[in-house]
């Protein structure tokens, strides 16, 4: 096979936060040392997802309004790539478009941030505690029932800024994207994966283009990791089928060693009265096997009633 040439300009869109921001230039700096000569670009847009900041996330779509206008600026061929949060990109890809690579994870846990508390166990009784997650809200609920947890929207920086103003005793974020942005720092405390199992794909970054591109796909298949391409892929097969969306409390984590693959998954109700729990492991060496393993945890799933919180 003839090797297609890697693209002499290259046009990434992002949304314009920080976050966001840091990603897309992160991704920049990788491609301009590995292609000396190349032109890279960025082309910051505002999603809906990004205007739409008094609601919770699973009222008004979900993450995919994160997404939808950067795919928009590739059809339209005013960009050639995107780099999202894993965690951000819809289970199924929408008609057309690909995630040419995923790319080697930061660090996948939940952070406790706080100005006056070293972890959720210091909390006292009522402390309002912020997060944007149904996911970390049920984990919450079922470990601290005594807590009060608030909705929490807006970039990094705004959440920290509403903390900050004393309008939470305490913050769940990311912590891969608190690093990215140097407030690692302000961690208090990390939540290990069995107190708080994070969202498939947390802390890894997607490259997304156009699946007729094959000089694109060809040129940023050298950044993904293989480790971490087959670890999301089991936790995204077990969040698709378990219909997984921002209206349900899903987690799903896999680690990738010494060629076995370990995939922990939950479902659970918001109020955290109710959580399913279950795990499987397997040696996996191909994509193919990763999103069986990912497949048969959610069967496993389904014959313990895990219908139960689709269908709520």
């Amino acid at each position: 096979m003839i090797p297609v040439p890697a693209p002499r300009r290259l046009r990434i869109a992002t949304r314009e936060s920080a976050l966001a921001m840091w990603q897309a230039e992160h991704i920049r700096a990788r491609l301009l040392a590995h292609y000396p000569g190349m032109m890279v670009e960025l082309l910051g847009l505002t999603t809906q997802g990004d205007r739409i900041l008094d609601q919770p996330l699973s009222a008004i779509g979900g993450k995919g309004l994160f997404i939808k206008e950067l795919e928009v600026a590739m059809d339209e061929g005013r960009a050639d790539m995107a780099v999202h949060s894993l965690k951000d990109v819809p289970m199924d890809m929408p008609p057309g478009f690909a995630l040419a690579c995923i790319m080697a994870r930061e660090d996948p846990r939940d952070a406790f941030v706080s100005n006056r508390y070293g972890g959720l166990a210091e909390l006292p009784k009522g402390a309002v505690v912020g997060t944007s997650s149904l996911r970390r809200e049920a984990q919450l609920r079922e470990r601290y029932p005594h807590l009060t947890i608030e909705p929490l929207r807006g970039n990094v920086n705004t959440r920290l800024r509403k903390l900050d103003e004393n309008q939470y005793a305490a913050i769940i974020l990311a912590a891969a994207g608190l690093k990215r942005l140097g407030f690692g720092a302000r961690i208090a405390a990390f939540l290990e994966p069995e107190d708080s199992l994070p969202a498939p794909g947390q802390g890894a970054l997607a490259l997304e283009c156009r699946s007729d591109r094959p000089n694109i796909l060809a040129a940023l298949a050298p950044f993904a990791d293989f480790g971490t391409t087959l670890a999301t892929t089991a936790e995204r097969s077990f969040s698709r089928a378990l219909g997984g969306n921002c209206h349900t409390p899903l987690a799903a984590y896999a680690e990738w060693e010494e060629g076995t693959l370990w995939l922990r998954g939950l479902l659970a109700g918001r109020d955290g009265q109710d959580i399913l729990r279950g795990d499987v492991e397997s040696d996996v060496a191909s994509v193919e096997a990763a999103g069986a393993l990912g497949r048969e945890l959610a069967d496993d799933f389904l014959a313990r009633g895990a219908a139960r919180f689709i269908a709520a």
